[in-house]
């Protein structure tokens, strides 16, 4: 069985994106959680990963890390559905992943997860209303074109909505605006059974640090790491 090594439940938005994905998927797997920002946190990881990160996939003898390639093994060992199966969707499904595995970062620093918040609506500047007016357009168009099998990006779920569910929360979590397509695509992820036990779980975590109140260098650390 294969272990899948992550952070802190209430934060790591990268450890969520694969745990989320096998969930769902039927994959099983042991799990291994290691709290971010203690004195041994590096040291337990590089246990694990020569990168020094989390996620981690252990299967036997192979390690995988960095959550797509993670999430692409996941699809090559178990043989699950990782990818939408027609050529098309599938393609747009890898670019709206890569993209947000590289860009959103207005949105992704100025509302760093955190599932044990919530906040009232508020303006949080032009570059977090642009970041939420792209995703809203990927779901727009991803529904629009593939989505008529099911209630996510591409109809059935996939490592897009995976890469998607930590942004998800973000926008619960922040009460940001939303179009009515929009809400009712992160109602669906909020409402899966896998993620809301990874919700009930990162509430009963003991080792929990307020955004409000850590010190910016001990953020910024979660904010890398995570």
């Amino acid at each position: 069985m294969p272990t899948l090594v992550i952070a802190n439940k209430c934060y790591s938005s990268w450890s969520l994106r694969p745990w989320l994905l096998m969930k769902q998927l039927g994959v099983t797997f042991d799990e291994i959680t290691i709290p971010l920002d203690l004195p041994d946190t590096k040291e337990k990881v590089l246990r694990h990963s020569p990168a020094g990160k989390v996620p981690i996939l252990i299967d036997g003898d192979v390690a995988v890390w960095e959550s797509i390639s993670i999430m692409e093994y996941v699809g090559d060992a178990f043989g699950v559905p990782v990818w939408p199966e027609g050529r098309k969707a599938r393609a747009m499904a890898r670019s709206v992943a890569a993209e947000m595995h590289a860009g959103f970062f207005a949105l992704r620093n100025a509302c760093p997860m955190n599932l044990g918040k919530k906040y009232a609506q508020k303006d949080r500047g032009e570059a977090v209303a642009r970041d939420v007016a792209r995703f809203c357009e990927v779901v727009r168009q991803a529904r629009e074109r593939f989505g008529a099998g099911g209630p996510f990006l591409f109809g059935a779920f996939s490592a897009a909505d995976a890469m998607y569910a930590p942004l998800v929360t973000r926008l619960d979590t922040y009460s940001l605006p939303l179009d009515a397509p929009t809400r009712a695509y992160v109602d669906t992820i909020l409402s899966l059974p896998a993620f809301k036990e990874w919700r009930a779980a990162a509430l009963k975590e003991t080792w929990i640090v307020d955004a409000d109140e850590v010190d910016e260098e001990a953020l910024e650390n979660y904010r890398k790491a995570a």
